[in-house]
């Protein structure tokens, strides 16, 4: 006997859900494991700075063991206790900065409508965490050269560049981008991120032939601080000339108020940065202001993602519990 199978029937029956392991990177879930690898990857920044400003820098003296023979720091002759933990710990931060690292490609690789170009960006993160943990490796073996602790922190803060993208990106949709000012003035805008890596650059040198070395033994850069810390603040100048301007242009075409509102914060944590910077040499580069600088570069950083990625938008995700389709 035949049996007859009603198509209409058959199409409207509700198709199986997806396996758990595909259901559980909700957008939501994805929000907020790009806000951790945001704090996460800006919060080692200031870490590393602190180790660097105690001294800390060899309280380890191999990698990827502490000690040898022992991933965990031991009592020796010689090596202060203190020093040990402050580096111990920096080191086991690199963990808390791959998880969330990590999460965030596994969570868009694996969500049920896929996103293949953000995906392949948030790939960077959990790769750029096993680089600078390597690096760290590098770092160790080469006594702390000024030339391997220089690109520690330059990495850190594009890694958290990244991370505002990614953060940036999973609350869009993948619609075409729409300009939200006139091109030239988007221009001008991501300039003043080049320059931004530039006088990132510049105060890693400054760093380098600095008194704060992450160890009392290591070899600093042998170039003139005054002449390195004139380059920096010149570079400063011509951030923060090349910010106003940006500002008043889009004060003149009515920028959206988010835009404006980011902006503003840039030019505010911008003028904070510089006077720390400024104070920082008055008075002899005191290790807390040290540490409060970085803390700056970290919030100028992502202050400035934030602002270049205002200069365009697209429709937000359909819903905080799923990703439209790709």
């Amino acid at each position: 006997m035949a049996v007859i199978i009603d198509s209409k029937a058959a199409s409207a029956a509700p198709a199986a859900p997806p396996p758990w392991w595909r259901r559980w990177p909700t957008n939501r879930v994805q929000r907020i494991l790009a806000w951790l690898a945001v704090i996460t990857n800006g919060g080692i920044a200031v870490t590393g700075a602190t180790v660097r400003v105690t001294g800390s820098g060899l309280g380890c003296i191999t990698w990827p063991q502490c000690q040898p023979g022992s991933l965990a720091p031991v009592s020796r002759s010689g090596l202060a206790a203190f020093h040990q933990a402050i580096e111990f710990a920096n080191r086991t931060l690199t963990g808390a900065v791959l998880v969330p690292s990590l999460g965030i490609f596994l969570a868009l690789l694996l969500a049920p409508a896929g996103r293949r170009r953000l995906t392949v960006i948030a790939a960077v993160l959990p790769f750029g965490v096993l680089v600078q943990a390597v690096w760290g490796g590098i770092t160790v073996y080469t006594g702390l050269a000024w030339w391997t602790v220089a690109p520690h922190l330059l990495l850190s803060l594009a890694l958290l560049f990244v991370a505002i993208v990614v953060l940036v990106r999973v609350r869009e949709s993948d619609a075409p981008a729409v300009p939200t000012v006139a091109r030239p003035l988007q221009l001008l805008t991501w300039a003043t991120v080049g320059v931004l890596v530039l006088l990132c650059m510049a105060g890693t040198l400054v760093t380098a032939a600095g008194p704060h070395s992450g160890d009392a033994n290591t070899p600093r850069l042998d170039v003139s601080v005054e002449k390195l810390a004139q380059l920096h603040a010149d570079l400063m100048f011509l951030y923060f000339g090349l910010l106003i301007a940006m500002t008043v242009g889009f004060l003149a075409v009515h920028a959206p108020r988010r835009l404006m509102r980011r902006a503003i914060l840039l030019l505010v944590v911008t003028a904070a940065q510089g006077l720390i910077g400024l104070v920082q040499y008055a008075t002899g580069v005191p290790e807390a202001l040290v540490v409060s600088h970085v803390l700056g570069a970290v919030m100028l950083t992502a202050t400035a993602a934030s602002v270049a990625l205002a200069t365009r938008t697209r429709p937000p995700t359909a819903s905080p519990s799923a990703l439209p389709a790709h």
